[in-house]
């Protein structure tokens, strides 16, 4: 009988510890992704700038290049000003618009990127996907997988905590959204991948259910770890199924219909994640999960995120039209106005009561 294996596209370094900054030119080198040290390396202007400073002289070879913003135009304007250079990678120093404007590029010029994470607010720090904005919005562009992802918990700690509670609020969502894809497969026949749904649904778990916050170096791995095998579970998959259902919907409507009002990507999908939970009967995993997000000081409610009821409801029940085809407890209940506006209700009461 033969044996039947599959490659999995991931990483071929992930490096989280305090200090992984310091030796990302040896890590380069051991690895031989980069012998020569000729590197591309992207950064943003503010941020990137101070860390520009401390990294430039270990990368002597290196020539560096500013994001502008997170734009579908400023990746392609990334692109065109590496292409005519001779390089063996490209390295995507920041945080989620410096890399995915570097995945993006380095997809486009045919080199591999090196993804270093300096904070932890969503999980595409290791996804098959750049997000980036567009005309039309905002659109999600295929890429490779990163060659390799450094995250140094001595610069995460640096940043502003709310980076880091975005990253659990993604992170918590792929419960949520997995069990979605289990409903889809169960009402449309949907193929699942159980490796995916797996590996997504245990990193948000793990974070969910460990009692350290997010001063403690252990939750700062674990919510790491969590990120880094959402992004793998996405390219197993092929698709962001195990990372993305009703909740990112919510989201991506909270972000359509009020532009200059959304709350973080965490925020919006920790909540969104909460009250499908509650959509879906599972009221005791709902409230376990809105008492996760409080301690951490996420937003459980509407209000918290400056929404107000009627404007909540709005975003559902438009939700289902941000991913035409993807089947979620939105699409399975299709629910009125007057029926969410009751859910909602009845799911607020549940945490307050």
């Amino acid at each position: 009988m033969p044996i039947l294996t599959r490659l999995i596209p991931s990483p071929v370094v992930v490096d989280i510890r305090p200090g992984a900054l310091a030796d990302l030119a040896s890590v380069l080198a051991d690895q031989r992704i980069s012998h020569s040290g000729r590197l591309a390396v992207a950064v943003s202007g503010g941020s990137g700038a101070r860390l520009r400073e401390r990294v430039a002289p270990s990368l002597p070879g290196a020539t560096w290049y500013e994001v502008g913003g997170g734009t579908l135009d400023d990746a392609v304007r990334l692109a065109d000003e590496m292409k005519s250079g001779r390089y063996d990678a490209v390295v995507g120093l920041g945080g989620g618009k410096v890399i995915d404007c570097a995945k993006y590029a380095a997809a486009r010029i045919g080199l591999p990127l090196v993804a270093v994470a300096t904070n932890l607010s969503h999980d595409g720090i290791c996804s098959p996907v750049s997000i980036l904005d567009n005309d039309a919005g905002r659109g999600s562009y295929g890429v490779p997988t990163p060659i390799a992802l450094l995250i140094d918990l001595d610069v995460i700690r640096e940043t502003p905590v709310r980076f880091v509670r975005s990253g659990i609020g993604d992170a918590v969502s792929n419960i949520s959204a997995v069990a979605d894809w289990e409903l889809a497969n169960r009402v449309n026949g949907e193929k699942i991948d159980g490796l995916a749904a797996a590996m997504a649904r245990q990193a948000g778990e793990a974070v969910l259910r460990h009692p350290g916050d997010c001063t403690d170096d252990g939750f700062l791995t674990v919510l790491s770890e969590g990120l880094v095998l959402s992004g793998i579970a996405m390219s197993i998959a092929g698709h962001t199924r195990p990372s993305s259902g009703a909740c990112h919907e919510i989201s991506h409507a909270l972000d359509l219909l009020y532009p200059k009002r959304a709350a973080s990507h965490g925020e919006q999908v920790g909540l969104g994640a909460a009250f499908a939970m509650h959509l879906r009967g599972d009221h005791e995993g709902s409230f376990l999960m809105a008492a996760s997000l409080r301690r951490h000081g996420l937003p459980v409610l509407a209000e918290d995120i400056g929404f107000s009821e009627d404007e909540f409801v709005r975003a559902v029940e438009f939700a289902p039209e941000t991913r035409p085809g993807r089947y979620t407890i939105l699409e399975h209940l299709e629910l009125s106005p007057d029926g969410i506006r009751k859910a909602y209700a009845d799911y607020a009461a549940t945490l307050t009561g």
